[in-house]
Parts: C-alpha cells; structure tokens; sequence
C-alpha cells in the first residue's frame, strides 16, 4: 500500500513526464492491442461449433491434362452418400448459395435484406445454433420452409413463427418461416440469416440435390466419429465412387475425380490469404507494441538521474533490490492501467473507424482466446517495463551518485532508439508499397473499358418489363448505349468443360460468361482480334472466345483458326454445338487477388427477341456523360417503371474499387499503425534531445565562447542522431521488402517498390527525424553561453 502511494504521488512530480509515458503507452497499446486481437479472429474461424475437431469439407480434386485442381464444391449426392456408405461418417450435410444479400418482403410488405442459404435437415446435426424457437430438422425436413436468424426475426416483429416471406428475386414463391436461430457468429466462413429447406430446391432452380456427378454447386460437410482420420477413410470413398459414378467414362475423356477432406477449422484461417495478412498484421503488432514499450523505457531511463538519488537514499536507509523492484513495480503497474484506460476510452470513441477498417466489431474481436492472448502480451511487456529500469537502478553505485555523476551510459537509449526508427521506417515503407499496389489495382485496365458505364440487377424482373425498361432507357438523351448481360466480368464465373465433336475427351474448363446482347463488347469497348461480333442473325449457339481459348485449341486440337469452328460445351448439350464467331483478347474476370485464368467463353441473346432473355439479370448503361444528372435520369426512369423495387444503378467503377476494399482497409491499417509508430518514435527522440541538452549545456557554452556558430551546435546533435536513423532506417527498409513480398503473393499481378522508392521512403523519414531533432535543439543553441555557465 505504501509503494502504492509513492507511485500516486509520483504521477505529479515534476521532470518525470509521466503524462508523455502513459499518452504514449496508450495509444501504442490501443493500436498493438487491437490488431493482435484482429490475428486472432482470423485464425480461430469457426472454433466456436462443438466438436469443431471432427467436421470437414468434402473437396473435389480433378485432375485434367496433368493438372490437378481443388474445388469447394461437390454434386449434391456426394455428401448424404458417404453418410450411407463410408464407415466412420458420423453425419453429413450439403447446402447451397441462394443469394448473397438477397431482399425478401413480409405479409406486411416490409423490404428486407439477408443472406439465403438452402440446406438439408442435417445441416444442424454438424453446425447446431441454439434455437429461439420451432424445431430445425422438422422446418428443414418440409418443403418451402425456413429458418432465419434471431437478428432477422428482430427485424421482423419478434413473433414470426409461421409468418411467410417472399424473395424479391423469385416473386410468387411463398415461404414460411418454421424456426429461429441464434445468429452466426463474425468468425464463420459460412454467414447466413435465412436457411430455405433443400426439399424447396425445385422451386428455385433446377434440382441436383442428388445427383452423383454434375451440377457440383454444393458445399458437403462431413462430421467424423472420434478416432477417425480422414487418411483411413481414402478407400472406403474411393469404393463408393466405383459404385456410384462412371469413372472409366471419366477417364476417357481425360478427367481424374477423387475426393478429399478438409479440416473446418482451415478453411479460412489455412487460405494463403489469410496466412499472409494475418503475419503482416503480426508484425504490425509486434513492432507496434515494441516501440511503445521501448519508448516507456527511453523516457524511464532517461528519467534515472533524478530517480537514482530516491534509490540511493532508500538503500542508506536498508532498501533492498527487492524493495526497489517492488517500487519500480508498482509505479508502472499504475501507468500500464492509467494506458489500458486510455486505450479503451480511444477504441471506444473511435468505435465505428476500428470496426470498419478491421471488418468486425469490437465485441467480436476481444472473444475470450483474444483476451487470454492480450492478457499474455501485457504480462510480457509489464515485466520487460519493470526489469529493465529496476536492474539500471540497482547498478549505479552509491557513491557515484552522490559525487553528483549525472550522466547514465548513452548505449541504453542510442539501443531503443535504434529500434523505433527501424520499427518506423519499416511500417512506413511497407504502408507505401500496399498503397502503391492498391492504387495499381483500382486503375490498372483490365481489358475492357468501363468509364460512363453504371449497371443494376433486374432478379426476379419478366422479361417483359425488362425489354421495356431497356427501351426507355435507350430513348434518354443522356444515355449512350444499353446492354444485357447474364453476369459482369467483376465476378468469378461458373464452370463448363469443352469437347470437340468426335472427341469423347475433355479438353479443359471455361469461365462460362452465359449470355450477353449484340451490344455488350462495344458499351464495355472490348475489341475483336478475329471474325465479329454479335449479330441479329446470329443465335444462342453463337459464341465469343478469349485469346486463351483460342490458343489451348491450337495447343490441344491443332486448330489454327476457330473462327467457324464449333465445340460442345457442358449445360448447353439440348442447344447444339457451340459456333464460334469472334475472338477478343484476355480480359480480367474478378479482381487481382481472385483472379478466374481460364479459357472464357460469351454467348448471345437478342434481349428483343430470345426467351433466354428472362436470365440476363443486368442491364448495363453507357452514359454519354457520368454525371449527376445522367445518374438521376436512369434512376428516375427506374423508379416510374419498377415503383415496387427499392433499387438503383451503380457506377461500374464505384464497384471495380469497392471490390478492393479489404485490400483500401488493410492499407489504412498499417498506415495507422505507421503514424502512431512514428508519433511515438518522435516522442522518445525528443525527449531523449531535450536530456541530452540539458546535460550539455555547459558543453555548448564554451564551444560558443570558442567560436561555434547556431549551424555547427546543430549539426553536432543533428550528425549524432543521424548515425543511429541512418543505418535503423535501411535496416527497417530491407524488412519490409521481404515482408511486402510475402503479402504481393496473394496477386496474380504484382506493382511493388522499386530500389529508389525505398530511398525516397527512408530519406523522408530521416528528414522528419533530423527536423525534430533541430528544433528541439534551438532553444538551447540560442542560449546565452554566460547564463548557461552561471548554472554549473
């Protein structure tokens, strides 16, 4: 209790500059905390399911020409059927996509939105939620049934038990709500508010639910009875293929199926995304917390001459080292909880910032395993804080105090010095070559042209009101041209597989981009390197290639021109053979860091005329100007035709960004951490400065008196300092080189820093720290020399 009080009055003594230290402290620990906190949300996703250990994902692996690949998705028979015959199969489950943040309306009319999901009635026996109410397996058991999140019932009046719902995109199908679920914690790969019954899947698309091959749109999970591996169930599954899928036929048209599985608990945390921006967030972390603590400790140490004439008093009077640590104990005990305070008071304030640039809420982010992890670290720093000033103290001599020997050895400080600039110039650095990347990404061409071009989606939309919306759009002043279209290249794409006539081999996988008007490759400005493109007289087996396509054929068939050639393309038997009429260039098909390389093929429908017309859900608009005024006409025109939709167009460009945006949000990230290190960095420099010249005041005096101009004092304390940033600066600067290198890998197309870009980056910082250290020096530069002597 007595320590206790000492460290209180403390906090109020003068030339201790306890405020700087717990400022500091506060903001390090708030920044290092919450992105440790971040790691750990990311590699523990979907830890919170019981049994977690014992649940996989069936993943298919298909081997075409030597090239083995892994997919997600299995046929919808796959699942259910290693429950039936794979021993050691405790309970399956499959499940698919419906809409990703799909609108539905109420009895009452209420517009809501959520992600739609359908599974079968075992989905809950492998990731079980508590129910709020009704039964999951009887609900998923019925056809046109469903569950839905608490957070969703909320929304929808609390008592929705047997209320219906009906979703915007499929208008007439009418579903009733069986059951609520506790919501989905952040931390799942799989995020769904509303469970529509695999029994209802005729209803919404064509049923493969237990098909062994084919339609592979599912995602199957296997739970595993205790002791199983999935090594030991290779052959069983392997059997149950032989009895249930034609793999002799497979293997004759040149394709591998086998199956694996994989651990739930990787899914996500395993990606090699994930990997990589978890070890720089890591890094981040670690070289955050370090310079604050090492700072706390600059500004200790610092603070020891005034401190070592306390210490040398207490031990005339019998302190022991222990008595001392106990002192020294205390008093930062006290600062880390006055930081923690101040850590948690700037998360809070700045609440909504933290949650959208980390992607979860704060709630989420400190999950009891991220509070034991913390709870660690601060021990660690604590101890490191307490040791290290206490072992300083405890080695000055007695004597040597009191001969009033002021200055301690400068190897302590020049030592944490060295690794705040470092820590500094690599966060810097490393904040430049993410945002050089980013920048590259968001304007890089990707093959097509997208300026003045905005699109809506028309799901659920007759083709009829489709046709005359295109119509009065195209008759706006401001528009320029109008197209239709299945999907965008934003997007990866489904799968199809091509085979030539006469040819029962497959010869590779598509991006198959479905269907698209004769005016789709001129709005986008996508030119042709060969034959033409889309005309009225064409049909739906007319058909464009990439450049890709057309060089596999020539690799594959020996085909010098595919102009007129014709090739059978999965999904599309009962239309005929696929005539290929044009050839343009490769073109980006979703973003940089899920690029979609394969061979992609376009295929046409009128909007005027073809029936297919009822699946081209986006209609893209090619404004004269991008303007306000044009993006008011398109919209007005859309809410006089669709008054019942709450929708409206989007510029393609706002997209093209926004599909970087985790990418914008990891950049700001590190810049944050990079600014605060740096803030902190100064802080220890200038408080180390501003000691050194009150030491050498006397010093600075007589090189006056003997001539020294304001320049050369400068220069002495500017070139000291200078022979610490410099080689910290180039160390930080090759760090981060190979650190971003590690990130770049998650980029089909890199645009990392060239050798003078880290010269400019490492230059800059050397300027901002040499300019802190001048004008912390002019002060005492300008003093007059007689006036410093009469203090000595």
């Amino acid at each position: 209790m007595n320590n206790l009080k000492l460290a209180y009055r403390n906090l109020f003594r003068k030339k201790q500059n306890n405020l700087i230290k717990i400022l500091s402290l506060g903001m390090g620990l708030a920044v290092g905390l919450v992105l440790l906190s971040k790691v750990s949300f990311e590699r523990n996703y979907d830890d919170f399911y019981p049994e977690n250990d014992r649940i996989y994902r069936i993943e298919s692996r298909v081997i075409r020409n030597d090239e083995p690949k892994d997919y997600g998705n299995v046929s919808g028979a796959i699942a259910p059927g290693m429950k039936a015959e794979v021993p050691g199969v405790e309970s399956a489950t499959r499940f698919t996509g419906l809409e990703y943040d799909g609108v539905f309306y109420t009895q009452e009319k209420n517009r809501v939105k959520g992600n739609i999901i359908m599974a079968d009635e075992y989905f809950f026996d492998i990731f079980p939620r508590p129910m709020v109410a009704g039964n999951a397996k009887e609900t998923l058991s019925r056809s046109m049934y469903a569950l839905i999140s608490h957070s969703l019932a909320k929304k929808m009046g609390r008592d929705v038990e047997g209320k219906v719902i009906i979703p915007e995109s499929y208008p007439g199908k009418e579903i009733t709500i069986g059951g609520v679920f506790e919501d989905i914690p952040e931390n799942s790969h799989n995020r769904y508010d509303v469970i529509i019954s695999m029994a209802s899947i005729s209803q919404f698309m064509w049923d493969g639910s237990n098909n062994w091959t084919g339609n592979d749109r599912y995602q199957g999970f296997v739970k595993l009875a205790p002791g199983i591996t999935p090594e030991s169930l290779a052959p069983a599954i392997r059997q149950m293929q032989e009895k249930n899928q034609p793999l002799e036929e497979m293997r004759s048209s040149g394709v591998e199926l086998s199956y694996t599985l994989a651990p739930l608990t990787t899914l996500h945390s395993g990606s090699k995304t994930v990997k990589n921006s978890t070890l720089v967030l890591s890094i981040i972390a670690f070289s955050l917390l370090l310079t604050t603590v090492l700072n706390y400790l600059l500004i200790v140490i610092t603070a020891l001459v005034q401190r070592s004439k306390e210490v040398a008093v207490n031990k005339c009077y019998g302190a022991t080292r222990w008595h001392i640590t106990k002192l020294i104990a205390t008093e930062t005990l006290l600062h880390f909880l006055l930081a923690l305070l101040l850590a948690g008071l700037l998360l809070f304030s700045f609440r909504n910032t933290v949650e959208e640039i980390l992607g979860a809420s704060l709630l989420s982010l400190f999950s009891t395993k991220a509070l034991f992890l913390l709870s660690v670290t601060l021990v660690v720093l604590f101890i490191v804080s307490v040791v290290m000033p206490a072992a300083t103290l405890q080695r000055i001599p007695l004597a040597t105090v009191f001969r009033n020997n002021k200055r301690l050895k400068q190897h302590w400080k020049l030592m944490l010095l060295f690794v705040q600039f470092g820590a500094a110039a690599f966060l810097l650095t490393l904040t430049g070559v993410v945002s050089k990347q980013y920048h590259f990404m968001v304007n890089d061409h990707p093959g097509y042209d997208y300026s003045n071009v905005a699109y809506i989606t028309l799901s659920g939309v007759d083709s009829t009101r489709k046709q005359t919306l295109g119509i009065e759009l195209e008759n706006l002043p401001e528009v320029e041209m109008i197209s239709f279209a299945t999907t965008l290249p934003l997007y990866y794409m489904s799968g199809n597989n091509v085979f030539v006539e006469g040819n029962e081999q497959e010869l590779f996988n598509i991006a198959d981009m479905y269907y698209a008007d004769e005016n789709f490759l001129p709005l986008m400005n996508i030119p042709l390197l060969a034959g033409k493109n889309f005309s009225e007289s064409d049909d739906v087996r007319s058909a464009v290639v990439t450049e890709v396509f057309r060089d596999r054929m020539k690799t594959m068939v020996g085909w010098e021109d595919v102009i007129g050639k014709e090739v059978s393309i999965t999904e599309r038997n009962n239309r005929g053979l696929s005539h290929i009429v044009g050839v343009i260039p490769n073109i980006r098909i979703s973003s940089f860091g899920n690029q979609d390389t394969r061979p992609a093929v376009l295929h046409f429908s009128a909007h005027r005329r073809d029936i297919l017309h009822y699946f081209q859900d986006f209609l893209l608009v090619k404004l004269k100007k991008m303007d306000t005024e044009g993006m008011a006409a398109i919209n007005e025109t859309i809410r006089q035709l669709l008054p019942e939709r709450d929708i409206s167009f989007v510029p393609y460009a706002d997209s093209v960004v926004r599909s970087y945006d985790k990418d914008r949000l990891f950049r700001n990230t590190i810049l944050i951490g990079a600014l605060i290190t740096l803030l902190i960095s100064l802080i220890g420099l200038i408080g180390y400065v501003n000691n050194e010249m009150s030491y050498r005041t006397a010093e600075i005096a007589i090189r006056k008196i003997n001539g020294a101009t304001l320049f050369d004092i400068l220069k002495l304390f500017a070139t000291n300092i200078l022979y610490i940033a410099l080689p910290a600066v180039g160390v930080g600067c090759i760090v981060s080189h190979f650190v971003s290198a590690g990130w770049m890998d998650n980029f089909s197309e890199k645009w990392g820093f060239a050798f003078g870009e880290y010269l400019i980056c490492g230059l800059l910082l050397l300027i901002i720290i040499e300019v802190a250290v001048v004008i912390n020096c002019m002060k005492a530069a300008h003093q007059n020399p007689v006036d410093s002597l009469k203090k000595e």
